[in-house]
């Protein structure tokens, strides 16, 4: 039986649904709300299914070039961390997308389904979350039920995204991103020490 609170907890953290809002009303501030409709499904769809393959396939693929799943505990730990720490120290997520914007086109695959959502640290945790040795079938889908619940709160949060942001505002979801990377910052190490752990013997 898996850690419901838990596994939501790190998802929340690393798909960071709040500091999704600020980037979805700068994708979509010319559009109408029945546009605005179909952009945020369509991101939801395609970050999901993107997830979804990094849980089915992420291990085999780790396993058909024979890299060791302990490895990529330690080197995923390592990333997870440094992606923390920008989220810390760095610019914020909200920023540094709001930035991205500005020099690419405004599409719904591009920053929001990826990286605003699919982000590498949710594709890390999709994979460590889901390991073969460690979880059974019935772990792995409520692992993918729990990652999929935390992305039907983004697609929520994208519908009442101009609400949400006159409350909280760019800085109130800034703040609430770099809490986020705090949070990531401990389930890193812990990858880390894990992957030492089994690669070691200890």
């Amino acid at each position: 039986m898996i850690d419901y609170i838990a596994t939501f907890i790190l998802f929340f953290a690393v798909i960071d649904p709040i500091g999704t809002i600020p980037v979805f009303i700068a994708v979509t501030h010319t559009f109408d709300k029945k546009t605005k409709r179909k952009i945020a499904l369509q991101a939801a769809a395609v970050s999901s299914v993107i997830l979804i393959f990094f849980i089915i396939a992420g291990e085999m693929i780790l396993t058909s070039i024979n890299v060791p799943l302990a490895s990529f505990q330690i080197a995923g730990g390592i990333v997870l961390f440094l992606f923390a720490l920008t989220m810390i120290f760095g610019q914020s997520k909200p920023e540094e997308e709001l930035n991205s914007i500005n020099s690419h086109n405004e599409t719904a695959i591009f920053p929001l389904a990826i990286p605003s959502i699919a982000s590498p640290g949710a594709m890390l945790a999709a994979v460590l979350m889901t390991k073969n040795n460690e979880h059974s079938v019935m772990e792995q889908v409520q692992t993918t039920g729990i990652m999929m619940a935390v992305i039907v709160i983004v697609f929520f949060f994208m519908l009442v995204a101009s609400s949400i942001h006159r409350f909280i505002g760019n800085s109130g979801a800034s703040i609430i991103s770099r809490v986020m990377g705090l949070i990531l910052t401990s389930v890193a190490v812990n990858n880390i020490l894990q992957g030492i752990k089994v690669s070691f013997s200890i």
